[in-house]
C-alpha cells in the first residue's frame, strides 16, 4: 500500500499522517515546491490548484487521503477555488495516473442544513449555504460521480492532541450566536485515524459516514472544559440538532473509537 496525502501540514493532516506512518504504511505528502513533509513520509511537490504541478505525483498509489481544505477565512472565492477546484484537479490526476486508487476525502457534518428533527444521518439533505460546507457538497458530489473508488468522511469538530481547536470553540460558537445548550458532535484525532485506517482497509468503499464520537457536549460544558466564559440561558433551544451527526453507520462498518468523549479525553490528558 503507497498513500498519497494531501493537506499533511493542517489541522488533521499534521496528526493523522505521522500515526498512518507509525502503523507502517507507505505515505507521500504531497507539498508546494521547497516545503518538507513531516518525518517519516516522502514529499512528492504538486499543488492541487496546479493540475500540471500534479503530473506523475499519483504513480504508483494505491489511495489517496484527500485532507487539503481551506474554510477559516473570509475569502469565498478562494474557498471554492481549494474545495472545489482544487479536489476536482486532484481526482481528475487520479483517474489518468491511477484509476485503481481508493480516494478517500474529509468533508464535514456541517454540510446538513438546519431544521432537522433529530441528528443528521448520511441520507439527510445537504442544504448548507456557508461557503465552506457549501464547498463540500460541491466536493462530495464531484467525488461520487467521478468512477473512483471513492469514500467520504464527515467529520464533527475535530479536537485533541493540543491542537487549540476545542479551545476555539465558545468563541467561534458565541460569533454565531448558538444558545449555550447546543450540542456538538466532536470526533478526536486519534478516532480520525482510527476511521482512515478503516477506509484503507475497504470498509467504508462507496460510503458517505459520519465520524463523530459517542457523546454530543453541549457548547456551555465544552466551555467549562477548556476554561472559557459563555452566557448562559434559560431561553428555549429553537433549533436541537444543529451540529449534532448520527455516528451509527460507521459504527455498523466496523468503527469503535477509542476516546469515545471529550471528557475522557480531559481525564487522559488528551485534549
Amino acid at each position: 500500500m503507497t498513500i498519497l496525502v494531501t493537506g499533511a501540514t493542517g489541522l488533521v493532516g499534521a496528526r493523522l499522517l505521522p500515526r498512518l506512518v507509525d502503523a507502517g504504511i507507505d505515505c507521500r505528502a504531497l507539498v508546494r515546491p521547497g516545503k518538507s513533509a513531516p518525518e517519516g513520509a516522502t514529499p512528492v511537490e504538486g499543488d492541487i490548484l496546479d493540475p500540471a504541478s500534479l503530473d506523475g505525483a499519483l504513480d504508483g498509489v494505491t489511495d489517496v487521503v484527500h485532507l487539503a481544505a481551506l474554510f477559516r477565512t473570509q475569502d469565498t472565492a478562494a474557498i471554492h477555488r481549494t474545495n472545489v477546484e482544487g479536489t476536482r484537479n486532484l481526482i481528475a490526476a487520479t483517474r489518468a495516473q491511477a484509476p485503481q486508487a481508493r480516494f478517500t476525502m474529509a468533508s464535514t457534518n456541517l454540510v446538513y442544513g438546519s431544521g432537522l428533527t433529530r441528528p443528521a444521518r448520511e441520507g439527510d439533505p445537504t442544504t448548507a449555504d456557508l461557503p465552506y460546507p457549501a464547498s463540500k457538497i460541491l466536493a462530495e458530489a464531484d467525488l461520487k460521480a467521478s468512477g473512483l473508488n471513492w469514500n467520504i468522511l464527515r467529520f464533527g469538530f475535530v479536537y485533541g492532541d493540543k491542537d487549540g481547536h476545542l479551545e476555539s470553540a465558545p468563541a467561534l460558537m458565541g460569533g454565531w450566536k448558538w444558545h449555550p445548550a447546543q450540542t456538538l458532535s466532536l470526533i478526536h484525532h486519534r478516532d480520525i485515524a482510527t476511521t482512515v485506517r478503516l477506509a484503507l482497509a475497504g470498509a467504508l468503499d462507496g460510503h458517505t459516514v459520519n465520524v463523530v464520537d459517542e457523546a454530543p457536549t453541549t457548547i456551555y460544558e465544552i466551555a467549562q472544559i477548556v476554561g472559557a466564559p459563555y452566557e448562559p440561558s434559560a431561553e428555549p433551544l429553537h433549533d436541537p440538532w444543529t451540529g449534532r451527526a448520527d455516528g451509527t453507520l460507521l459504527r455498523t462498518l466496523g468503527f469503535t473509537p477509542t476516546v469515545p468523549t471529550v471528557h475522557q479525553a480531559q481525564r487522559d490528558g488528551l485534549l
